[in-house]
């Protein structure tokens, strides 16, 4: 397991944790959420032994293997495959000792070690590797090419894959999903649910943390506090626990009053002296309760722009690429005014070079781009920060876009994306990527965009500025155009779909949900194997070999309808129990002082049940796809 002890861990002069303890057991998959800035990647530096405890300890089973994803990847002229087998270190360090044992001719450390390949199933090693390349998104041809033809995104994904390949013990990741787009994601979900080993991730992504964590790991307020459940059921307990102790600290402020009122009355009377030197040591000993304290450091909201043409641009028979390279071809939409619009694709489909031509960055290969003269785009994509000049700070930024405004009404500005007193000033270089994100953001939000064009804008945004983001776009009264692998805003902020694949941008007909099954289904036809001839036979030999298949499958066809029925029964039964659950726990009820056992005890079996729900829905698809096999025996799962 992981101990963390008392722990006190400094950066610099700031310090992170203090008198910190946390205890991991071996098999959790827990979550590490907290604001930017509070250390969640220094205690994965400490977890790693790349940095030093200042007091108390934090203990990993010295026998653990540990993985993490590298931050960087040395332009590598071996091929991707190899690069990702490097990360199973034993295989590689018995491989050595193999062709060592082979050149000196024993053949019984050859024996030895050919036993231990075996134990740990190295011949299946470059299968795996090829999975975990292909779940990632690399076509089979790119497995062949060398890690430095492979672009910074790209290689991120690889060394994300090494890690992965690890038959690690602990698995640390810091925000894997961020050069993922949301199919990536899912199938990433997938890999980590069936994970054996302990998970520690850092992420800002709530749906991909509601998937796959059994516990959160709180990083606040120089403590780390684990909640049971996935982040959802965080959100509950939290807001218990912060009521809780909201209702404590009103209660200690009045006897406080009490104490202090007593002593101001009564310390200078002789008669009453002592009482009141008692309530005065009293008052010393009173361990302070601290107010509770959730509120966002976040406040801003898109205004009302000043015109809102309709269509805003229009896009007729456009095709669009780079050099001789075609992406999209013969384009032909508009964006009206009021559309709220998330783009769906796979990773190299085009989203992003769609989302440069609408902003004017990539010029058309052919046909053409119509903008209305009073169209006022906000453009935010990743490699817009490296725009920002580094030596200066948010407040000559914004100065730089509004001269003429009061210093102080952009000081106020920037306080609401979390830049305030001297941080206004500091230089922008030394800020984190959530901190540049947040600046880049605040001078769109500046400008009263009419077209908001934002491509993956929640990279590197804590989990608080995401909300913050979210209620902003909700209120956004232009038009709306976002990538991203960020669910919960797509469906909180979106409310029509275009599909970018095949070269061309057309309208989706369904929902995220609907998308991934469109996915799945697209990748099992993909995998569908071509029909085979098969041989004339006469007759009658086909009849009875009809006859025959027919009674097989009957026979195959029984138990798996009853264990169907059986599965449809405990999930019509879990239902049942998870609405009623949810219901209460959603209640003003439930947050009531005569309820809060009913609450504690809603909350974990509310946990239970979703888990359960999950196991018995797999296993009811599991059932289902092998009854379709059966039906349909060309098919594959």
């Amino acid at each position: 397991m992981i101990q963390i002890k008392n722990l006190a861990l400094r950066r610099g002069l700031k310090e992170l944790l203090k008198d910190a303890s946390l205890t991991l057991n071996p098999g959790y998959k827990a979550g590490l959420v907290g604001a930017n800035g509070v250390g969640k990647s220094s205690l994965f530096a400490l977890l790693m032994g790349e940095l030093h405890a200042d007091a108390g300890s934090a203990d990993i089973p010295p026998n653990w293997v540990i993985a993490h994803v590298a931050q960087e990847t040395p332009a590598l002229t071996q091929s991707a495959l190899d690069f990702v087998l490097d990360g199973d270190h034993e295989l590689r360090t018995l491989e050595r000792d193999l062709a060592a044992a082979e050149a000196a001719g024993d053949g019984m450390a050859q024996g030895h070690l050919h036993d231990e390949m075996t134990r740990i199933e190295a011949y299946s090693a470059p299968a795996r590797a090829a999975r975990l390349l292909n779940g990632l998104g690399f076509s089979t041809e790119q497995h062949a090419r060398p890690v430095a033809s492979f672009s910074g995104g790209w290689r991120m994904r690889l060394n994300l894959a090494q890690a992965l390949m690890c038959r690690s013990d602990l698995l640390l990741l810091d925000e894997p999903t961020n050069h993922l787009d949301l199919e990536t994601v899912l199938w990433l979900e997938e890999w980590l649910k069936g994970y054996p080993g302990t998970l520690l991730v850092i992420s800002h992504d709530r749906d991909f943390l509601d998937a796959i964590c059994s516990h959160i790991v709180e990083m606040a307020q120089q403590t780390l506090s684990l909640y049971t459940g996935n982040y959802s059921q965080f959100e509950i307990m939290r807001a218990e626990r912060l009521s809780r102790q909201q209702s404590d600290f009103d209660k200690q402020q009045r006897e406080i009053a009490h104490l202090e009122n007593f002593i101001r009355r009564f310390k200078a009377k002789a008669s009453k002296a002592r009482q009141a030197q008692s309530r005065v040591k009293a008052l010393e000993k009173l361990e302070r309760i601290a107010p509770a304290h959730v509120h966002s450091p976040f406040d801003f909201h898109f205004a009302t722009p000043d015109s809102l043409p309709n269509p805003l641009l229009r896009l007729d028979e456009l095709s669009a690429g780079y050099g001789e390279r075609t992406i999209l071809s013969r384009v032909s939409l508009s964006v009206e005014a009021g559309s709220r619009i998330g783009l769906l694709g796979v990773n190299g489909a085009g989203k992003s070079t769609l989302v440069k031509v609408l902003a004017g960055e990539l010029s058309p290969l052919q046909g053409q781009s119509i903008t209305s003269p009073t169209i006022r785009i906000g453009y935010f994509a990743q490699h817009q920060l490296e725009h920002l000049r580094l030596e200066e700070s948010p407040l000559w930024h914004l100065q730089k876009k509004a001269p003429q405004a009061r210093e102080q009404e952009l000081r106020s500005f920037l306080g609401g994306f979390n830049f305030r007193g001297d941080m206004v000033n500091d230089p922008v270089g030394p800020m984190s990527g959530g901190e540049k994100a947040r600046l880049a953001l605040a001078l769109i939000v500046w400008d009263k965009p009419n077209l908001l064009l934002l491509d993956e804008p929640t990279n590197h945004l804590d989990l608080e500025m995401r909300h913050a983001l979210t209620m902003a776009l909700q209120d956004f009264a232009g038009a709306l155009l976002v990538v991203s692998h960020d669910r919960a805003l797509l469906e909180s902020t979106t409310d029509t779909f275009w599909l970018v694949a095949d070269g061309s941008v057309r309208p989706f007909d369904g929902d995220l949900e609907d998308y991934r099954q469109w996915r799945l289904a697209q990748l099992s036809e993909a995998l569908r194997p071509a029909a085979s001839e098969e041989p004339a036979v006469n007759r009658k030999e086909q009849k009875r070999l009809e006859a025959e298949n027919r009674q097989r499958l009957s026979q195959q066809r029984k138990p798996l309808q009853q264990q169907l029925n059986k599965l449809e029964k405990e999930l019509e039964t879990l239902g049942s129990e998870k609405a009623a659950l949810d219901s209460f726990l959603s209640s003003a009820e439930a947050y009531e002082e005569a309820n809060r056992e009913r609450m504690t005890i809603s909350i974990k079996r509310q946990g239970e049940v979703s888990t359960r729900l999950a196991e018995v829905e797999e296993a009811w698809l599991g059932v289902q796809e092998a009854l379709e096999r059966l039906e349909n025996p060309g098919t594959t799962g």
